[in-house]
């Protein structure tokens, strides 16, 4: 499986890359600075996709955490500059299109990686980075308080894609509550499941950010119904068309919504833009 996703991967890679050639290699970078919006303004939560699943958080108190980033991704802005500062980076689960640069990006600048107990102990961390947990656990970085709760996919982590992948704990979601701020939750590689009713209950977030490309996650009929279940009022799409296999789009979502009746707002980013909230 994880062959055929990498050589799939490639390949979808290849094609961006070729597309970017034909154009110009400068062009996607400055349509990415283009199409981003002015600095929100002071005391607003910014968030900015990276394409994938990866997003950079920036809180009202100065927080700035990094979920799943895999920053190098077919969708990811070309030329952009990665973050230089980190307060912490949230691994979800431990296929390679999550972790991603983390290790990379905790070298660079010392924030603390937290995921599941055995993916953090498989990263080889210095131990003053390495935050190993489980489904329960609660941390506050700044002015934000994150939590983890679960999510329904597998883990498995390979630090040479040569080497055959260890099992790496349990998938996880992330809760975001900010203080003065939206609570954002990032769903991670999931399918809809009746625990979100409880992290609706327990946490009442008010911007999900859903996968919907399908195959290894929720497809947009299923990502309705897990906002129906997260009675969330906004939902940002992500894990969709950075390569074949994940063919689920905004617009099918929008267009479950309302076969629901349900009147969540769908905010579709382009890759490097930052929406604030």
């Amino acid at each position: 499986m994880r062959t055929k996703l990498m050589a799939v991967v490639a390949g979808a890679a290849m094609a961006f890359g070729g597309t970017a050639a034909a154009q110009g290699t400068s062009a996607p970078g400055k349509a990415a600075a283009t199409k981003a919006p002015a600095a929100a303004s002071r005391g607003k939560t910014e968030v900015t996709w990276w394409g994938h699943a990866a997003f950079v958080i920036r809180s009202p108190g100065g927080a700035v955490i990094a979920i799943d980033p895999w920053l190098s991704n077919p969708k990811a802005p070309k030329g952009a500059a990665q973050p230089e500062a980190l307060d912490a980076i949230l691994l979800t689960h431990g296929h390679f299109d999550h972790v991603g640069e983390a290790k990379a990006l905790a070298e660079k600048t010392g924030a603390r990686v937290y995921g599941s107990f055995e993916l953090i102990n498989l990263l080889g961390l210095p131990e003053a980075q390495a935050v190993g947990a489980n489904a329960g656990g609660t941390f506050q970085v700044k002015d934000v308080t994150f939590h983890l709760v679960e999510a329904v996919h597998s883990s498995s982590y390979a630090a040479d894609p040569k080497s055959p992948a260890q099992y790496a704990g349990a998938p996880l979601g992330y809760v975001l509550e900010i203080d003065k701020g939206p609570t954002l939750y990032h769903a991670g590689d999931t399918g809809p499941f009746e625990g979100m009713s409880l992290i609706a209950t327990q946490f009442k977030p008010t911007v999900a950010l859903l996968p919907i490309g399908g195959h290894f996650t929720m497809g947009p009929a299923e990502a309705a119904q897990a906002v129906r279940l997260l009675k969330v009022k906004s939902v940002i799409p992500m894990h969709y068309g950075t390569f074949p296999l994940l063919q689920g789009t905004p617009d099918a979502l929008t267009g479950e919504l309302k076969k629901l009746r349900n009147t969540a707002k769908v905010v579709v980013p382009e890759p490097g833009a930052t929406t604030a909230l």
